[in-house]
C-alpha cells in the first residue's frame, strides 16, 4: 500500500526572517495553533510540495541544517536540529 502524501513542509516568517520551521498535514489548523501558543510571526509560507510524513520530515531536517549552516543558530522557535 502506497504512502498518503499529505504532508508539507513549512515556515513561520516575521517580516524576511525566518522564526520557525516545521511540517503539517493542515496548514491552516497549525498556523492557528501556533498563534494560540503565542509565536510572534507575521505569515506562514508552504515551502513543498504534498510529500509522505518521512518525506517532509526529511526534508525539514535538511532546511534547519541549512539554516544553522548560515546563521549559526536554530530559528527562533525551533527548541532542537530535527524541529
Amino acid at each position: 500500500m502506497a504512502k498518503k502524501q499529505d504532508t508539507v513542509t513549512y515556515e513561520l516568517k516575521q517580516g524576511n526572517k525566518v522564526v520557525y520551521v516545521g511540517t503539517t498535514n493542515d496548514p491552516e489548523r497549525r498556523e492557528q495553533q501556533h498563534r494560540e501558543d503565542g509565536k510572534k510571526f507575521g505569515h506562514m509560507n508552504v515551502t513543498s510540495r504534498r510529500m509522505t510524513e518521512d518525506g517532509a520530515k526529511k526534508k525539514e531536517t535538511d532546511r534547519l541544517a541549512t539554516y544553522r549552516k548560515n546563521q549559526g543558530r536554530n530559528p527562533k522557535y525551533n527548541k532542537d536540529s530535527d524541529g
